[in-house]
């Protein structure tokens, strides 16, 4: 029988569903299966991602403060609400997606690792720039990347059910040491915060350079070594997947924060927080959890993701900005003429 060489390329970059039988500790390749990447390349690229992951959670350690942490533990309604938006709203949001553009299992897997992934800090930036609530932001970051031990492991194992050949799929071992990885970094950022405040700011501001260069630098890395087949990741359902998964996620985290009469500040914070996704974390399950002959190239789906996330994050922050800038001179013009306006006088 002829193959196509789409269908082709499917199975040497370990799309075949047969792959998807195997578990995490079978060793063995699929028949035909070639390596895109040379050894010394996937240590390389797994290096970086990981390096890229420490740095970015030590960074995010060092902006929590610990009295703000047991503030919002003592009054956690908002925390509660940003819980359950980021892990009810976007692994369903994932797996519905995933049906509804009729994804392949190991695409399917890919979409719920992002959609199940805590949120990152990239949000604590987005909620600044909306003027949210930055306690609420950098402490629902805090307890998602927790929570997210148990949770993320239970959701993928959930949601895995309804896609046939997935039940043994994901290397449940690997991803919780992968989240055991964020927890320590973060929890000397954490310290460096509270014993050497002054030192801080300069790590976050490190720690974001070098999150910027070294993605890049996976990214031509891993186009070099892939090369044309990088367009597999580029499908018109995946590349729509990665551009509905944040904006649903901004909305209807926005909308359930109102719905519990969250004030604008913290609906726009929660709307952040569960709309952002922590990408460092979802790449670095990707490339290094996963078998390589199981994901080929789709662990460069996160990239893709973190596109459409900070664009139409980039959009409602020039919307909210222009409705701030139209609003305040209104707002001035009608105090300046209800003090301006002379009393009339009462006839008597």
């Amino acid at each position: 029988m002829n193959v196509t060489e789409n269908d082709q390329s499917r199975v040497r970059f370990g799309f075949s569903d047969d792959l998807l039988n195997t578990t995490s500790e079978n060793t063995t390749t699929h028949q035909g299966f070639q390596s895109p990447l040379s050894p010394a390349m996937d240590k390389t690229i797994n290096g970086i991602t990981i390096i890229i992951l420490f740095i970015t959670m030590v960074s995010l350690g060092c902006t929590m403060e610990i009295a703000k942490i047991k503030a919002h533990i003592l009054k956690p309604k908002g925390v509660v609400i940003a819980l359950v938006a980021q892990f009810g709203i976007m692994p369903l949001t994932a797996f519905s997606l995933a049906k509804v553009f009729r994804l392949k299992p190991i695409e399917a897997v890919t979409v719920l690792t992002c959609g199940c992934c805590p949120g990152g800090n990239l949000s604590n930036i987005f909620a600044l720039a909306l003027q949210g609530d930055m306690n609420l932001s950098i402490v629902m970051t805090t307890c998602s990347t927790v929570v997210a031990l148990g949770a993320m492991p239970f959701l993928l194992y959930l949601y895995c059910q309804g896609f046939p050949g997935l039940e043994n799929a994901v290397p449940y071992a690997g991803i919780i040491i992968a989240l055991i990885m964020t927890l320590v970094p973060c929890a000397i950022g954490i310290a460096i915060n509270h014993w050497a405040r002054r030192y801080s700011k300069t790590i976050i501001k490190i720690g974001i350079s070098i999150l910027l260069i070294a993605s890049v630098a996976i990214g031509v890395l891993s186009s070099i070594a892939i090369g044309g087949t990088v367009w597999l990741v580029l499908s018109p359902q995946l590349m729509a997947v990665a551009s509905l998964m944040p904006f649903i996620g901004y909305l209807l985290g926005y909308i359930l924060s109102s719905l519990f009469r969250q004030n604008d500040q913290c609906s726009r914070t929660i709307a952040m927080e569960t709309g952002c996704q922590n990408i460092q974390l979802c790449s670095t399950i990707l490339k290094v959890a996963f078998r390589p002959e199981v994901t080929g190239p789709l662990y460069l789906f996160p990239l893709i993701y973190i596109v459409f996330q900070g664009s139409e994050a980039l959009l409602f922050i020039i919307i909210f900005r222009w409705y701030q800038w139209c609003k305040t001179p209104t707002e001035e013009e009608t105090a300046y003429l209800s003090v301006d306006k002379p009393e009339v006088a009462k006839v008597s």
